[in-house]
């Protein structure tokens, strides 16, 4: 186990949900013979377009590639650690795998760097080439052997959801190695329906996280997996705590739902995590109810538009959640998710 700084804070905050993205620029990235490769456009003003090929992607600033600036801004939100994962859109997962393997590396080395100006307070997920899992088993035991403390995942891979053999088997591995797995929506479906007022993130997120538990639950996957498998949803894991009773009510009266899945899907719950995005103390202490306090941890999306503004402050101040329970998921889920310490 790694250790994070001994704070005196009377309740520490881990934020598990805060996106990187490397200093790479359009040439660099052009080499590695994407499409569309993504790379970022840096104005000089301590911000930055990233970019999708020659498309404009977001604008952003600079704490998303500088550590420095990071550390700072987490000094200002009063947050302790921060597990730093590579942002949804260098993925890859459309491109050769040989070349999104070295891409990959590409990242996880900027990301590990990151956190050298702050060991005690910077820990990093990796992305592998998900597209061809002998070359994602490779660069995600590389990638840990470097420093990293786990490893970021898509929702699906070119409309391969969880349930596929190749993804169950990548997930497998994780476990049988001790890697704790974050899952991030990302590729949207029906964009085509979803092209305003940022419907891909309010509505498809949401759905492509649901989608994900599912393919695991109804497909028996998390039968065939070992249930010492870490694995957490980001965005409070979608639409799936709200559609609970809907989805234990299909499997008690339908058989094409429980055809695979020899339990309600209630009953799965305990096999994985979620983190605390959701924004809202009220829907929180429901995702709670729903999930266990030991199995919600805090993450914001930083540093994201649609991110929680002062991470870790909604947990804080609700009153509708004890101490021991702010405890639990502002810090104690996530040291033992990710097996860091406070020494």
């Amino acid at each position: 186990m790694r250790a994070f700084a001994p704070f005196t804070r009377e309740i520490l905050k881990i934020d598990t949900h805060a996106h990187f993205f490397p200093t790479i620029g359009k040439e660099e990235a052009e080499s590695f013979m994407f499409a569309k490769p993504p790379w970022l456009n840096i104005n000089g003003d301590d911000s930055a377009m990233m970019m999708d090929g020659d498309t404009e992607y977001r604008l952003v600033q600079s704490p998303l590639w500088d550590p420095v600036d990071r550390l700072k801004e987490m000094d200002d939100n009063e947050i302790d650690v921060q597990i730093i994962s590579p942002t949804p859109l260098l993925f890859s997962y459309t491109s050769d795998p040989k070349n999104v393997a070295r891409w990959s590396a590409r990242i996880n080395d900027f990301g590990a760097a990151s956190c050298e100006a702050n060991p005690q307070r910077l820990y990093s997920l990796c992305q592998v080439p998900l597209q061809d899992i002998d070359q994602a088993r490779v660069e995600v035991s590389r990638s840990m052997a470097a420093g990293h403390v786990g490893v970021h995942l898509g929702t699906h891979v070119n409309g391969r959801n969880f349930d596929d053999p190749e993804m169950i088997r990548f997930l497998h591995y994780c476990a049988t190695e001790g890697i704790p797995v974050l899952i991030h929506p990302w590729d949207m479906m029906a964009p085509e329906r979803m092209p305003k007022y940022m419907l891909q993130w309010l509505v498809g997120m949401p759905a492509e996280t649901h989608l994900s538990i599912l393919s695991l639950i109804l497909s028996g996957a998390f039968e065939r997996l070992p249930t010492d498998l870490k694995v957490c949803f980001a965005h409070g894991g979608g639409s799936f705590a709200m559609l609970l009773g809907r989805l234990d009510n299909a499997w008690h009266r339908h058989e094409l739902v429980r055809q695979d899945c020899p339990r309600p899907p209630s009953e799965y719950v305990e096999r994985f995590s979620v983190d605390s995005a959701v924004f809202d103390d009220k829907t929180l202490r429901f995702l709670l109810d729903v999930m266990g306090d030991t199995r919600v941890m805090m993450g914001s999306d930083y540093p994201f538009p649609l991110g929680e503004i002062h991470p870790g402050e909604m947990i804080k101040n609700s009153e509708l959640i004890d101490d021991a329970t702010k405890q639990t998921v502002l810090c104690d889920n996530a040291a033992n998710f990710f097996g860091i310490t406070n020494d």
